[in-house]
């Protein structure tokens, strides 16, 4: 701590000399630096420097963007943290209050969601503390490479710090938005692959296994492990089906919006010079993964038609998996990832009772009986999102609206700009709520 504090004043002393005798020669340099109209097409061809002044050229213009995004980092965690900081102290506050003033053992499932929340608080307090300090770290070695007073290893810490206080902002406004029953759950992803038009079944398993790496990467960079519990893999090569498990929170409202088709597109041209397009289907399907205990629900034996089913095609072992119909809405679940039949069971039992909450609160219905089986939709009816490989790649998010050039970068799990746009449409429209499909 002392070394830290001594380097901190030396800093600050060496930043305070470095503005005072260098602010004359320095201002021409600040100004394009912060001016915010200053675009780099404005350079001329012929101010464009050649041979090594080249390099140099293109390296300063990458450090300035560095620089750039880290400043705006700082900027946003300068305006937004101490307010957000004071609202959620204020709620812990209150949460202690809560907790002082119960008696927890008057009721012990009460007093574990008082517990909970008290914790979640104090965890969001701490994010925001901790992106303050980040924040600041970020804008002192920023300021001190104005003095080439720092390494790159120093710089390089400087964006990832300005990485982390965005993710945490973007997790902090996103998480403001979730306010539906079960958007703070985990989610468990289902992935199917279907035939589109004329591709070979090769084709269709490649692209039901690109969606499955594609959701476990965004799940990695957001800093969880996303489990595979289920993969039946095709006769060839790739993934026929595959379940995906999200045990964090917030899992649920982020993704509910990724339920639906799900087309990979390519447009050739044939022998008459006419453009055919092909696709590629696969759908995806999220319900809700109660990472404490899920709500109780009471369902009658008659209505739950239980069967084994062997796949016997798919796997080497003989198979413990359960398959289960909800007879009054034809909702089907199943669950084949443990190893026994019991365990598979339970969790085939909670993902129905997911799919019924989800649809219960959808319909406005309090009773499972009650629910209208007609306005259940079927999981390939509704579109959510073309992924053009050709003869352009882009992907075009039917749901929200917004389309993305960056095809490769949207596989490769960076999907967040998606998930962004999703929630805010349904954010502006608030019927449009999560669709449970059979």
């Amino acid at each position: 701590m002392a070394a830290a504090s001594l380097y901190m004043r030396m800093s600050a002393g060496l930043l305070n000399e470095y503005r005072l005798k260098n602010s004359r020669s320095s201002s021409n340099y600040l100004k394009i630096h912060t001016s915010p109209n200053f675009s780099f097409g404005a350079f001329r061809a012929s101010q464009e420097p050649s041979g090594d002044g080249k390099s140099k050229f293109y390296k300063e213009l990458g450090m300035f963007s560095l620089r750039k995004r880290i400043e705006d980092s700082v900027l946003r965690a300068e305006m937004l943290a101490p307010t957000a900081l004071e609202v959620e102290e204020a709620k812990r506050v209150n949460q202690e209050e809560v907790v002082r003033d119960y008696d927890l053992w008057d009721d012990i499932g009460k007093s574990n969601e008082i517990l909970i929340k008290l914790a979640n608080s104090a965890k969001v307090v701490d994010e925001l503390r901790d992106i303050k300090y980040k924040a600041e770290e970020a804008k002192l070695i920023t300021e001190l490479a104005e003095m080439d007073s720092i390494t790159y290893a120093l710089f390089k810490q400087a964006y990832k710090a300005s990485l982390d206080v965005k993710n945490v902002m973007d997790s902090y406004e996103m998480s403001g938005l979730l306010k539906e029953p079960f958007d703070m759950e985990g989610a468990c992803i289902t992935i199917e692959s279907r035939r589109g038009d004329v591709y070979s079944e090769h084709s269709i398993q490649i692209w039901a296994g690109q969606l499955t790496q594609m959701y476990m990467k965004w799940a990695q960079r957001q800093g969880h492990i996303a489990r595979l519990v289920e993969k039946f893999p095709s006769n060839k090569i790739g993934v026929k089906s595959a379940s995906i498990e999200l045990e964090f929170k917030f899992a649920f409202g982020y993704l509910s919006g990724e339920s639906g088709i799900h087309s990979m597109i390519r447009n050739h041209e044939t022998e008459k010079k006419t453009i055919h397009a092909e696709a590629t289907l696969a759908s995806v399907d999220v319900i809700p993964l109660f990472l404490e205990s899920s709500p109780a629900m009471l369902m009658d034996d008659e209505d739950v038609l239980i069967s084994y089913p062997s796949y016997t095609e798919y796997l080497s072992v003989p198979s413990s998996a359960i398959h289960i119909r909800h007879i009054p809405t034809g909702l089907e679940v199943e669950s084949t990832g443990e190893r026994s039949r019991f365990a598979n069971k339970i969790k085939a039992l909670d993902r129905l009772k997911a799919k019924l909450l989800v649809l219960m609160r959808n319909q406005g219905s309090t009773d499972v009986k009650n629910i209208t089986k007609d306005a259940i939709l079927d999981v390939w009816t509704q579109e959510t999102r073309r992924y053009v490989f050709q003869p352009n790649k882009m992907v075009h998010d039917l749901k929200s609206g917004i389309q993305v050039p960056e095809l490769q970068a949207i596989l490769n799990g960076n999907i967040d700009s998606l998930i962004a746009a999703n929630i805010n449409s349904r954010h502006k429209r608030p019927s449009c709520s999560s669709s449970i499909y059979r």
